[in-house]
């Protein structure tokens, strides 16, 4: 496999993104432009054990309201933190 080949010219995003799925990226690493980008994450995650027993419960109730588990849970969190 060879290396640093130069990045060929593309008329349009579909067309690089056509390239890439049949080209190893490696192979183009030297001549890629450099990316600069920020990213401003706003949501984290927390992970909270459950007793497999509540877990259950739970699931049962979100899909009874076609809902996800998280989405009621943050719901009943925020109603008894008001509370």
């Amino acid at each position: 496999m060879a290396k640093n080949k130069s990045l060929p010219k593309f008329a349009n995003l579909t067309e690089l993104v056509e390239f890439f799925e049949t080209h190893d990226t490696s192979d183009y690493w030297a001549s890629m432009p450099e990316a600069d980008f920020e990213i401003d994450l706003k949501q984290r995650t927390h992970v909270v054990t459950l007793d497999d027993d509540l877990a259950d419960r739970i699931a049962e109730i979100a899909r009874t309201n076609h809902v996800p588990s998280e989405q009621l849970i943050n719901t009943w969190l925020r109603e008894k933190v008001r509370a």
